[in-house]
């Protein structure tokens, strides 16, 4: 099993105005990991292995191909990439409810929520990597950096947006000195050649896309080519990915979810990749993407129930309702005002508002906050329920009862 790549020595200079003890202020030299080039690499599966993958790509195809009867398919497919985003966060250690969420897209005072601002934002990337994988032309480092920029647009950290690193970075360690780093990806003068690599690998069509996916996200983690959010733009790779090879048109399932669930495996995962252990890795992505394709079908049935509960408490109204309309789009849209129902159902205020009285009498909405002379919001709490009972359910890992990492408690019976 040899190494994907090559250590290379560089010389750290000394800076005697630097922060830090004696040891980070003198020079030192270091190793830094130059990845192998992968345009031409053939990967070459073990029988067991791709097994694993041909069945996270079926079942992908099946969540894709047999979507369920839902009310708004549209709305599954923004709750999935919700989740998803929320995930990938939260690895990055953003934390936040799937409530805070759904608030900070319709109150304009959840504009001053950063941790929400930021999670907005992965969404707004993921949907530029979606974008861009439907697309017909090649990936280029260019749409890499678009989906950078995007990431970071309109946060406290915008500077950074859509900006290749210049310097040295490296994981692990402290601040100030890569000396006692755990990985120390490749020189700044390394990485657009580099990123120009993987856009050739990532544009070919003769081999696997789960495992190309796979392959993919833990080349570019190694590169880590972005001062920040590398994990995040990473995650996004691979919807673009697994789009631009035409098996996921219109779900990617949320492996992000899955992923999260074991940090310390995902990363030891990556080290296994840089270390040669290509087929582990696949594997280990294979099983995760198959797992969140799986969770994800049973979830889109678990939407389309509760719709069909939510009409029927709604008196079952005619097709072309607001109402109707309305109860598709809440999965998308768990937090309305009058002025989101108006653009969900396409309606006048007037029926906007008639339409979400009726929906709040029949206990489907409730008011987010009573008082009226401030704009009001209504919000579908049993949705939020299910949605943190799918993702506290892929927080636990099989065999164990209580989640693995941080997830939604578990509701009252």
């Amino acid at each position: 099993m040899a190494p994907r790549g090559h250590l290379e020595k560089r010389i750290w200079k000394a800076d005697f105005g630097r922060y830090g003890g004696r040891r980070s202020r003198g020079s030192f030299s270091f190793q830094a990991y130059i990845p192998d080039a992968i345009a031409d690499y053939v990967i070459v599966l073990p029988g067991d292995v791709a097994e694993v993958v041909g069945e996270a790509e079926r079942e992908i195809v099946l969540l894709n191909r047999e979507p369920p009867e839902l009310d708004g398919l549209e709305a599954l497919a923004r709750q999935l990439l919700r989740a998803e985003s929320l995930a990938s966060s939260r690895i990055e250690g953003l934390t936040l409810s799937h409530r805070r969420l759904a608030k900070a897209a319709v109150t304009p005072e959840g504009n001053g929520d950063a941790n929400a601002r930021s999670v907005v934002a992965n969404i707004a990337a993921m949907e530029e990597a979606i974008a861009i994988g439907a697309s017909a032309t090649k990936l280029t480092t260019a749409d890499i950096v678009t989906v950078h920029e995007t990431l970071f647009r309109g946060t406290r950290d915008e500077a950074i947006a859509g900006a290749i690193r210049s310097k040295q970075n490296w994981i692990g360690g402290n601040a100030d000195t890569p000396r006692d780093a755990e990985f120390i990806p490749p020189p700044a003068d390394r990485v657009t050649a580099l990123l120009d690599d993987l856009c050739e690998f990532v544009s070919r069509d003769d081999l696997p896309a789960v495992a190309q996916a796979a392959i993919a996200h833990a080349q570019f983690e190694t590169i880590h080519p972005f001062p920040d959010g590398n994990g995040r733009v990473g995650r996004c790779l691979i919807h673009a990915i697994l789009r631009k090879r035409g098996l996921a048109p219109r779900y990617v399932p949320p492996i992000s979810l899955v992923l999260a669930t074991d940090v310390r495996g995902y990363e030891r995962g990556l080290t296994d990749y840089r270390e040669g252990a290509d087929a582990g890795w696949c594997a280990v992505f294979a099983q995760a993407t198959r797992t969140a394709a799986l969770e994800a079908e049973g979830f889109a049935r678990e939407i389309a129930k509760l719709q069909d509960e939510w009409l029927e408490r709604a008196g079952n109204p005619r097709r072309d309702s607001a109402v109707r309309k309305l109860v598709a789009g809440l999965p998308a849209h768990p937090i309305v005002d009058v002025a989101v129902a108006m653009e969900i159902a396409g309606v006048s205020d007037v029926a906007a508002g008639r339409a979400i009285g009726r929906l709040e009498r029949a206990g489907v909405l409730r008011p987010e906050r009573p008082d009226r002379r401030r704009r009001r919001s209504w919000e579908a709490r049993e949705l939020f329920d299910l949605v943190n009972g799918f993702e506290r359910r892929l927080a636990i890992s099989p065999g164990s009862r209580t989640p693995a990492r941080p997830a939604p408690d578990q509701p009252p019976a």
